[in-house]
């Protein structure tokens, strides 16, 4: 357990969209700001339904996307190559395939070798350090797929192989990405928390009723790996992004 040393900005919107546009408008003047020092912007994104407003309102922005080289922070284990709910497939849909990206890096779970993928992907990393995380805020606190019972704060490793909680499995279906539980993979590989919460800028978007507890917890829990989220609390620029729904529980 570490005491909270730190709350992070909270900007609450009457409405999904109003949120997600200004997220899309924090996102566009964060590359921008960036690019005054650097010629490229290392960027991590979500692939969640909670991001959808985000996402589209990006295309308002001038974004100078040749600058940006991107990637996702997780993907499901063996789930169909062309599955809508592969977090590359979702990304590629919304996002990667929409914009000229300087490069784009996906994450592979179909694989032989899982553990080689998390090495190619920690490498790239390396490679191209984070500027900037676009995530959301799981159900049970997960960032990712760092959901409490795999969260480690002072994780060592990039990219590791994790088993989804149950209640992480469940949200999947809830948010209406899968049918069923039992069509909800159970591995998937992550980027850690320590490599996301790296990223000098942060930018967090957490619509919907289901997450106001998570959002709740997120700003007034003890930061433990309970809920995983609660790290968000020492970081030193990240802005929370929510709208009336998943703020009811703090306004």
């Amino acid at each position: 357990m570490i005491n909270n040393l730190k709350s992070p900005e909270v900007r609450i919107f009457p409405s999904r969209k109003l949120m997600g546009q200004a997220a899309a408008s924090r996102f566009s003047a964060t590359v921008a700001s960036i690019l005054t020092q650097k010629k490229e912007v290392n960027v991590i994104f979500a692939a969640a339904p909670s991001q959808n407003e985000f996402l589209e309102a990006l295309a308002q922005e001038d974004i100078p996307w040749e600058r940006i080289n991107a990637f996702h922070m997780d993907e499901y284990i063996k789930l169909d190559e062309k599955a809508p709910q592969r977090f590359g497939n979702f990304l590629k849909e919304r996002l990667f395939g929409k914009y000229k990206f300087k490069s784009v890096h996906y994450l592979d779970g179909n694989v032989d070798d899982v553990q080689s993928e998390c090495d190619r992907y920690s490498a790239l990393l390396e490679q191209y350090p984070v500027d900037l995380v676009c995530l959301g805020i799981g159900e049970n606190g997960h960032l990712a797929f760092n959901d409490p019972p795999v969260a480690d704060f002072k994780d060592l490793k990039k990219v590791k192989v994790v088993e989804l909680e149950l209640a992480c499995r469940q949200q999947q279906v809830n948010d209406g990405c899968f049918a069923s539980l039992d069509q909800v993979p159970t591995h998937a590989l992550t980027l850690t928390i320590p490599l996301l919460t790296g990223a000098p800028v942060i930018n967090c978007v957490v619509p919907g009723p289901a997450k106001a507890e998570a959002v709740f917890k997120t700003l007034n829990s003890p930061i433990a790996t309970s809920c995983p989220s609660t790290i968000l609390r020492l970081h030193k620029d990240v802005v929370i992004f929510l709208d009336s729904d998943s703020a009811k529980l703090i306004s």
